[in-house]
């Protein structure tokens, strides 16, 4: 239980006061001078103390009145509104194959759902010196300091339905890596006999429109292009499940 003195410090505002601060809290930091990412309990203190407010308040008082009430001030998400107006077309599309269908039937067993993407700008380092291999009551030994040995680009290529990832490293993106990608697959059993093979993609350089659709079947008759709706990379599932490079083909 709290003590007397305590629990008398906690009746010392009066309600106007507790609501008054709470209001201060759901303002615009900007009107208080503060980035948007800034609004924080000190912040919401100083600025209420130098409206007179209250001549004297602790951040713990503070943020126990924000908290009964969830305020969390200013907190937000990036957010982008959907801008293709067949969004929701194009993402059902995209969520029927992975549950392995595709214009109302089921895929056979040769049909395969591929998700590829390209991740950019991976920076190359080189450890100055070689890491040592622990010994006796010594830990293993990583060299801080390291040598820039450029960037490289990790293509990867994700079998939806078998958890199999294909990856590679290249110099730069664009049209001819992505087509090495898939030569990459391609050539592999069980696509390279397979009925049909969908790569899902997003609408990056390399992958987007009808040019690209028809590049990819003159090349591969049975591969073919399933674009996911502008803005919508969330729905590619090849970075949320492969989250190492360790297939990658540098």
């Amino acid at each position: 239980m709290r003590s007397v003195p305590a629990a008398a410090a906690l009746e010392t505002f009066p309600p106007e006061v507790v609501v008054a601060v709470k209001s201060l809290a759901c303002e615009l930091p900007s009107r208080l001078g503060v980035p948007l990412s800034r609004l924080y309990v000190p912040d919401i203190r100083e600025e209420v103390i130098e409206r007179g407010i209250v001549a004297e308040i602790s951040g713990a008082t503070i943020w126990r009145w924000l908290s009964e009430d969830a305020i969390k001030p200013w907190r937000h998400r990036s957010w982008i509104f959907p801008r293709d107006p067949d969004f929701e077309t194009k993402a059902a599309r995209v969520l029927d194959l992975y549950a392995r269908q595709w214009q109302g039937r089921r895929l056979g067993k040769r049909d395969f759902v591929i998700s590829p993407d390209e991740k950019t700008s991976i920076q190359a380092r080189v450890r100055c010196h070689e890491s040592l291999a622990p010994g006796p009551r010594r830990s293993a030994r990583v060299e801080h300091e390291y040598d820039r040995g450029g960037a490289l680009q990790y293509l990867a290529a994700w079998d939806v339905h078998r958890t199999k990832v294909f990856g590679r490293c290249e110099p730069a993106t664009g049209i001819a890596p992505f087509g090495r990608l898939v030569e990459q697959v391609m050539t592999t059993e069980p696509y390279a006999s397979a009925r049909r093979v969908f790569w899902v993609v997003d609408n990056g350089s390399s992958q987007r429109g009808n040019a690209a659709c028809a590049r990819m079947t003159k090349r591969w008759p049975n591969a073919q292009l399933v674009h996911l709706p502008v803005h919508a990379s969330w729905l590619n599932q090849v970075w949320r499940s492969t989250s190492r490079c360790s297939s990658a083909r540098c």
